[in-house]
């Protein structure tokens, strides 16, 4: 394969590849946000795109989400220290590998993140009226 085919494939690979990150600083003691988010079987109940949360440490573990666009990704999320409350960090390295999003890779990258986003944004508000719910309701 020649040089410039190379770079034409890299460049497109990129494009392939996403890195997210969302913090989300929630208003409640890190006992009480903790104690919500170490139950990882409740979290499909709370936030409709988690298919599959599961413990990977002590104080991370790992989600699968599904959105509105037919894929799914895998988050990572660790425990922080916030300001007033809580601060929960979201990390996401996503590799788009089916054959169809490759090729909608450049046209549809706003729809993507934009997906992306909405969900976020959806399993804050979740997370937050859970929080905010009495701790028996929970």
């Amino acid at each position: 394969m020649d040089r410039s085919r190379l770079d034409h494939r890299s460049r497109l690979d990129r494009w392939n590849r996403y890195r997210f990150r969302s913090v989300w600083d929630l208003d409640a003691p890190p006992a009480r946000v903790y104690s919500v988010l170490e139950r990882t079987g409740d979290y499909p109940r709370w936030w409709p795109q988690v298919r599959e949360a599961e413990r990977t440490g002590g104080h991370s573990g790992a989600l699968l989400i599904r959105s509105l666009l037919p894929y799914e990704i895998r988050v990572r999320a660790r425990r922080g220290a916030g300001g007033r409350g809580t601060r929960a960090l979201y990390e996401q390295e996503v590799e788009v590998r089916s054959p169809l999003l490759r090729r909608l890779a450049v046209p549809a990258r706003p729809a993507f993140r934009l997906n992306h986003a909405l969900m976020m944004r959806a399993g804050r508000h979740a997370l937050a009226a859970r929080l905010a719910a009495p701790p028996e309701a929970v």
